[in-house]
């Protein structure tokens, strides 16, 4: 995401630093003591502005959610509106999503949002895709046995692509559909998929189920 430099962009942060997980290396393991009361952990991964992630605490204050996001400039505008909306339930990370498996312990997620990441249609640059296999098992150790990742994009290509990672590599996956608001609006849009549903381009959604333990196993057996 390319956003342009903000010269007040450090004195917002630190207002806005409440939400803001600055060394997210020393909760590793601990993340739910941020809300001890949480029901369930979610991630979502390239966040951007967070409209998404925002909104969608908002509508569940008995979840704690992490929001992903490298750009500050644009991770900040979510880090605002959540202060602003008195959320206690969201905080925000600027780290790589290369680095997950490093900041979270085994199995303390519940779910994962890749929403709208970018497509790299180049195939050179396959590995950097959100959904390559390299990704896909960082976040197998990330999520507990069961645990979902909830997969949307615009991209028709990028969609197609994933759906056979996520079979080539042994991910359940459900719920697959190629037109999400077909008969009307599903769930928390992104800024970006508002924008795309009122150009009348169709949106791309599945959930991809984490192995129980011994289906894991038997997986990682076939895949070496």
């Amino acid at each position: 995401m390319r956003m342009r430099k903000r010269n007040n962009l450090e004195p917002r942060m630190e207002a806005a630093s409440a939400v803001w997980i600055r060394e997210p290396e020393q909760y590793r393991g601990r993340w739910r003591e941020l809300m001890p009361g949480a029901k369930e952990l979610h991630l979502e991964i390239g966040c951007g502005k967070g409209k998404f992630t925002v909104e969608t605490a908002e509508q569940n204050p008995d979840i704690l959610f992490l929001a992903v996001e490298r750009v500050r400039e644009a991770m900040l505008l979510g880090m605002e509106r959540a202060i602003s909306m008195g959320l206690k339930n969201v905080f925000f990370l600027s780290v790589d999503a290369a680095l997950l498996d490093t900041l979270f312990a085994p199995g303390e997620a519940d779910r994962i949002y890749l929403n709208f990441c970018d497509p790299w249609p180049r195939s050179k640059n396959a590995k950097r895709r959100l959904t390559y296999h390299t990704f896909l098992e960082k976040y197998r150790t990330v999520l507990r046995p069961g645990g979902e990742i909830h997969f949307k994009t615009d991209n028709a290509g990028l969609f197609a692509w994933s759906l056979e990672e996520f079979e080539r590599y042994g991910y359940p996956v459900k719920n697959v559909t190629d037109d999400l608001h077909r008969d009307g609006i599903v769930g928390v849009m992104t800024g970006y998929e508002e924008k795309f549903h009122a150009l009348g381009t169709p949106i791309h959604r599945c959930e991809i189920c984490m192995p129980e333990p011994k289906e894991a196993s038997a997986l990682f057996q076939k895949e070496t």
